[in-house]
This record gives C-alpha cells, structure tokens and sequence, in this order.
C-alpha cells in the first residue's frame, strides 16, 4: 500500500511532463506546417514534390496536397488543446484536493485517537486547536504535511472532541467489558437451559413409563376383579347354609 502511495505520484508527474511535451511539439509542428503552407503559396518556397500513382493513374502535384491535408489536420488538432488544457486543470486541481484530503484525513485520525485516550486537557477553542496543532506539528508521521491541513486537522478534531469523549477508549473499554460479561452470562444461561431441557425430557420419559405400567396393573386388576366376579356366584350356589345350621351334609357312616 505505500509503495503505491510512493509510486503514484511519479508516474502522475512523469505523465503530465509528456503531456506538456506532447501539446508544445503538436503547436510548434502546426506552426512550422502553416508557415510553410502560406510561404509556399504566396510563392516564396517550394511546395513538396513526390510521385504518387494509384494503379495506372498518376495523381499531379500530390506533394502540394499532402501539404495542405498535413496543416489542415494540424489545424484541427490544435482546436483541442484549449479542452486538453483545461482537463490538465481539473486533473491538477483534482489531485492537490485529493492529496490534501488525505493529508487531513491522516492527520485527523491521529488527533482524534488522542482525543478518545483525553491526552488534549485546554477547553477553550483557541487553546485546543492550538494544542493539538502543536502535538501534530511534533509527530514524527506528520512532519512533511503542509501547515494547512494540520490546521484543518486540528479544528476537526476539536469540533469532534464531544464524540471523542462519549466513544472514549475508557468508555469503550467499560462497554466491551459489559458486553463480554453479558455474553458470559448468556452462556452460563444456555448451559443451564440445556440441562433442564435434558431434566425435563427424562422426567417426561420416566412418567410414561409409570403411566404404562400403572395401566398395565389397572388392566390386570380389572381382569381379576372379572375372573373373581364369574367364580364367586358359583361358589354361593355350591355353599348354600341348611336350617339345621349344616354346610355340608356328612353320610352317617361317615360320621361314625
């Protein structure tokens, strides 16, 4: 990035000297073409001479045509030296405000971080910006930038010194720790959330399998209350007590 920075500006030069070359060369070529053209015509020099032939036909005093097309076409090349002119301008003109943009631009940023870190301590206007255009006259990065754009550096930063509080490295600081604990926190959070959700669904499982089995009993027990149910009336009937108070009569024999 610097050895573009460095390199830039050379070649930016090096084109606008074969620019000024180039426009002095085509002027004096159209003046030497015109002055020739006029002398040549009121007689006081020789037109060009050459042969010149397209296929069988030779084409007379081509020499003094090829003349007059050249200072013609010289002609209408110069009617764009004015715009060439004025581009020239405006590329200058372009490029000194570029570069002295960056030149504030550099100088700003570093006046600026020395604001957030509160190195600037005078309040007044004239005494601020005259603080801090000494402290960028002192820099060893600002030393060949021009007294001009320190200056605007210096009242930029000066105008921006209430964002430079509120976004101060301490307030910075102070926020990025809050942020960093709250983040901590959301993780403890999602730590926890995830073993209840892990709690929950156990719980979730273990009860169905109790609903399983308490339905599995209940079933049984209906069944046996059934079974029970279909025996019982027989065993009534079977075992039915006598007036005489006998269950179950015994042969006499038996008996004895």
């Amino acid at each position: 990035m610097n050895n573009n920075q460095s390199i830039q500006p050379t070649l930016f030069y090096v084109q606008q000297i074969f620019q000024r070359v180039a426009l002095l060369a085509l002027i004096l070529i159209t003046a030497i073409l015109l002055g020739a053209t006029v002398l040549a015509a009121v007689g006081f020099l020789p037109w060009l001479k050459f042969e010149m032939n397209y296929g069988t036909l030779t084409i007379e005093n081509a020499g003094m045509f090829m003349q007059i097309a050249a200072t013609l076409f010289a002609l209408l090349l110069c009617f764009f030296v004015p715009t060439n002119t004025r581009v020239m301008q405006l590329e200058n003109s372009h490029r000194s405000f570029t570069i002295g943009m960056q030149d504030v631009a550099q100088a700003y940023a570093v006046a600026h971080a020395n604001d957030r870190a509160n190195l600037f301590s005078l309040s007044s206007e004239f005494d601020a910006v005259r603080e801090r255009m000494n402290f960028l006259r002192n820099h060893p990065d600002l030393q060949q930038l021009e007294p001009g754009a320190l200056e605007a550096a210096a009242q930029m930063s000066h105008v921006s010194q209430e964002l430079a509080d509120t976004y101060s490295d301490e307030n910075v600081a102070r926020a990025q720790t809050f942020l960093t604990q709250r983040q901590q926190e959301m993780d403890t959070f999602n730590t926890r959330l995830e073993h209840a959700k892990q709690i929950s669904s156990d719980l979730k499982h273990w009860l169905h399998e109790v609903e399983m089995e308490e339905s599995v009993a209940a079933s049984q027990l209906a069944r046996l209350q059934e079974e029970l149910n279909e025996v019982l009336p027989k065993l009534k009937r079977a075992v039915k007590p006598r007036s005489d108070g006998t269950v179950i009569k015994i042969p006499r024999h038996a008996a004895e």
